[in-house]
């Protein structure tokens, strides 16, 4: 508990995600962990959770083995498949060994048996949150963590904490996990051509399958969405043509 008590005296709040199908189970557990200084965000199935993680960060999942559709492990070897790492206490109905075991080894940090009482996961919350603090569980991408500092990037800072986008005329955009990755690592290499091989390595991890398309899609994402607010990208982020892009910083302005 006084991992807990050093956060909130830190005023900061931990995002604990409730993956839980029994919605009285998943309210009180809700507004237990707001009680004990923490944020926290409900999901009712396997897939609007997956769809959350791919676009934000969270401290730890609380995940439920039996899920309505999808179950706990299959969204565990999903975010696995995309290179979403988050600490995670499986939480279940269950109580054979064989159960439990199996939780452990598609990467859960704990398991815990319903019922089980309030304080106990607390306990077990801070646990697993001072273990993995210490374990670099903060990555949001291969090339990227959570503790990075935000940087300047078309006149507009990249925020890695809020996982958002912050303009001078004071409107943000949220991002996803790649979408970061990829403008944290045109930033570091500015004007070399970086090959796609190279971005997606860094981004993704270096054994990922992921496709040459599928990262033109988030650079064309993100072409989007800076011209949305008056920033055209064409002379900045270059296309070479066969082989990736290349970052030319600078100076524009945001009409």
């Amino acid at each position: 508990m006084q991992y807990l008590l050093t956060i909130m005296a830190a005023k900061v709040k931990p995002l604990i995600l409730v993956v839980e199908d029994d919605s009285e189970l998943s309210e009180l557990i809700e507004r237990q962990l707001q009680v004990s200084g923490m944020d926290a965000q409900k999901f009712y199935n396997a897939d609007d959770a997956l769809r959350f993680l791919q676009r934000s960060f969270s401290n730890l999942m609380l995940l439920d083995l039996n899920l309505p559709g999808k179950d706990g492990l299959s969204l565990l070897e999903d975010l696995k498949k995309r290179s979403i790492s988050i600490p995670t206490i499986f939480i279940s109905g269950e109580n054979r060994e064989e159960i439990k075991v199996a939780s452990l080894e598609a990467g859960g940090d704990d398991f815990m048996t319903k019922p089980f009482g309030l304080s106990e996961l607390l306990s077990r919350i801070s646990a697993v949150l001072r273990r993995t603090s210490r374990s670099g569980d903060a990555q949001l991408t291969a090339n990227t963590s959570l503790t990075d500092g935000t940087f300047e990037f078309l006149g507009t800072e990249v925020d890695p904490s809020r996982l958002e986008i912050r303009f001078k005329d004071g409107s943000f955009e949220k991002i996803g996990r790649k979408e970061f990755g990829i403008l944290s690592y045109l930033a570091r290499n500015p004007h070399l051509i970086l090959s796609r091989k190279s971005i997606i390595h860094n981004v993704w991890g270096e054994h990922a399958n992921v496709k040459s398309r599928s990262l033109d899609q988030y650079i064309v994402k993100l072409r989007k969405m800076f011209s949305a607010h008056g920033i055209e990208t064409d002379d900045v982020i270059r296309t070479s043509h066969g082989i990736g892009y290349t970052y030319v910083p600078k100076v524009q302005s945001q009409g």
